[in-house]
């Protein structure tokens, strides 16, 4: 169908048009998708064998749906990608306040209209990107935001009386026929507000003012919540949960490698810091592993989550921490360090809720905390276990590397020296590069400095070494040098 050659209801006709409801023509198309085996939320990772399913039986049904999640779940990211399952044009009739349907018109504008110009009613196509709406659920929205009221200016300049019900001014709901409207936090909306949308959800009809209105509203509605709203902030009424039609409950990522895809896909970078800074693989598994430990941390609520937004935010903190060394002396390539880290504490701290034990320890102690509970949960996956019960004098895969340590009494590791300081201070650790050798022996050249540093945050962690933070850096000792220094 030529949209450009179809411009009144007449052309429109003789097209062969059919009206079709939006939860039709989402329905349709969504059984093309399948059927041609085609993605039908491209982009969403993690939910392939959950949510999705759910998402497409939802819509295969013809229900509104109530998304369910915490905050960082995709939940509105999903709800924008059914705009794609819409056709690509959809024809209104020219001038309707609410995307009248030239074959079915339902408002008072529309039926005039077409009542006088009849097969030469103007027609214009509207495409899915506009049929869209989204509104956030906060305690001051009101009946008229959302339904609609009577205009008094309308009233005057018209020459209306009140009675007459060309002086309506929709609201943002009648505005949204034929499109996907999104409520957001919808605990958040007061109780009298909800039971608004009662006959909306049911019967598709409105009810402003005392007008006696019977517009059948075709839409696809589309409800997220968390689940700390139902006790924290609001809830949702018990009619209101009824009349939608399927509540689907979404889950953050199960594993690091679809945290980390969700992670390089969302984060904000350009092509100048991607040429400049060089992540290992480790750095970035590391990166998403905070997040997971987050998540069971005994300082951070679980009611409230841990969004995948912190290790999108990180990420991004950790690049522009590279760079802005980089950029500081003057080299054309960096790698990240470990101590990198140290600069993704402030997307961390202000991502998480704690509970009464974090707040007493402080936001900067929790975020130090998750750094090195994620190196320590990662560690033994690259290198040997470290039994916490060891036999004294017996040698094991570190017993060199510790007493070099106790031989050298240390070293000092600053944030910001060079590219070839930092590669000489590692290099000269010769048991460090032996336990690569034996344990990572396919390790990449530009990985190999970022281990090393991770085997001794490792060994920390385990109470083989010790690090300290100094001003401008980090410095490690063996674990007996580092107690006789603070006596």
């Amino acid at each position: 169908m030529k949209i450009e050659n179809i411009k009144t209801l007449g052309e429109l006709k003789a097209s062969g048009y059919q009206s079709k409801s939006i939860k039709d023509e989402l329905r349709d198309n969504l059984r093309e998708k399948i059927k041609s085996g085609v993605p039908t939320f491209e982009g969403i990772h993690g939910f392939e064998n959950s949510v999705i399913p759910e998402m497409e039986r939802a819509i295969l049904s013809r229900h509104n749906i109530n998304l369910l999640g915490l905050r960082g779940q995709a939940k509105t990211r999903l709800a924008r990608k059914m705009v794609e399952l819409l056709d690509e044009y959809i024809p209104y009739v020219s001038g309707s306040e609410i995307n009248d349907d030239p074959i079915c018109p339902i408002s008072r504008y529309a039926k005039d209209i077409i009542a006088a110009k009849g097969d030469e009613t103007p027609v214009s196509w509207l495409h899915r990107s506009e049929r869209f709406y989204e509104k956030l659920a906060t305690p001051d929205v009101t009946v008229a935001d959302l339904i609609g009221d009577v205009d008094p200016i309308k009233a005057a300049n018209l020459k209306l009386s009140y009675a007459d019900d060309r002086v309506i001014h929709f609201g943002m709901i009648p505005r949204a026929n034929r499109c996907i409207f999104v409520i957001n936090e919808l605990p958040d909306l007061q109780a009298r507000i909800q039971v608004a949308l009662f006959n909306i959800l049911q019967e598709g009809d409105i009810q402003i003012r005392g007008f006696k209105l019977r517009m059948p509203l075709d839409m696809q509605f589309i409800f997220t919540a968390n689940p700390e709203d139902y006790t924290n902030r609001g809830s949702i009424v018990t009619p209101l949960k009824d009349r939608i039609g399927s509540q689907i409950l979404t889950h953050y990522p199960e594993d690091i490698k679809i945290a980390r895809a969700i992670t390089e896909q969302e984060a904000k970078l350009d092509d100048e810091q991607d040429n400049i800074v060089y992540v290992p693989s480790l750095a970035k598994d590391l990166l998403e592993q905070i997040s997971f430990e987050a998540r069971d941390s005994e300082y951070i609520d679980h009611k409230s989550g841990v969004s995948a937004r912190m290790s999108i935010t990180a990420f991004e903190n950790l690049m522009s921490t590279a760079e802005r060394r980089a950029l500081k002396s003057g080299v054309d390539k960096t790698t990240v360090r470990l101590s990198d880290f140290m600069g993704v504490i402030p997307a961390i701290t202000g991502k998480v809720e704690l509970v009464y034990e974090g707040e007493q320890e402080g936001a900067a102690f929790v975020a130090e905390h998750l750094i090195a509970a994620a190196v320590r949960t990662l560690f033994p996956a690259y290198f040997p276990k470290i039994e916490k019960l060891e036999k004294p004098n017996e040698k094991n895969a570190y017993s060199d590397l510790i007493e070099w340590f106790f031989a050298e009494s240390g070293f000092e590791l600053l944030d910001d020296c060079s590219e070839e300081e930092y590669q000489r201070i590692l290099g000269a650790i010769v048991p460090l590069e032996i336990l690569l050798k034996q344990y990572q022996p396919d390790l990449a050249k530009e990985d190999k400095f970022f281990v090393k540093e991770f085997v001794l945050w490792g060994l920390v962690e385990y109470r083989k070494l010790s690090k300290d933070r100094i001003s401008e850096g980090y410095q490690f000792k063996d674990i007996y040098g580092s107690y006789i220094s603070k006596l």
